[in-house]
């Protein structure tokens, strides 16, 4: 699976979740059709706080859609982390990250180890 883009809109309502959630963190889980991602997906049993946010592994839908996962960093560093790098390999190939003020210039795609991977947002 090779992710080509994003939905304009999914990528708005990633924002929205970032300011209703912050100061914490929030995670979900992302998923793609024909290379778009396109939907997303809160599990139950996520925990949020300021410095870090974890899912239950064990919640995971089975798909072979799930192109990776979002989540925020509410002091706007738009890098990954260690544990982010730990985290990707469990959740997919593309990982995107928002940052405060969770706006279009606020947001990067990661694929799994940490690289920087562009991809455009669809209309």
């Amino acid at each position: 699976m090779t992710i080509h883009g994003i939905k304009g809109e999914l990528l708005d309502l990633l924002f929205q979740m970032g300011r209703d959630a912050h100061p914490n963190e929030f995670v979900a889980i992302l998923k793609e059709n024909k290379g778009v991602i396109d939907e997303v997906n809160l599990l139950p049993g996520t925990v949020t706080g300021e410095s870090s946010a974890s899912l239950l592994f064990d919640m995971m839908p089975l798909s072979t859609h799930i192109a990776g996962s979002c989540h925020s960093h509410p002091n706007g560093m738009l890098l990954p982390s260690d544990a982010d790098v730990r985290f990707f390999p469990r959740t997919g190939r593309y990982h995107i990250i928002i940052g405060y003020p969770y706006n279009n210039t606020n947001w990067r795609c990661f694929t799994v180890d940490g690289q920087l991977c562009k991809i455009d947002v669809i209309a």
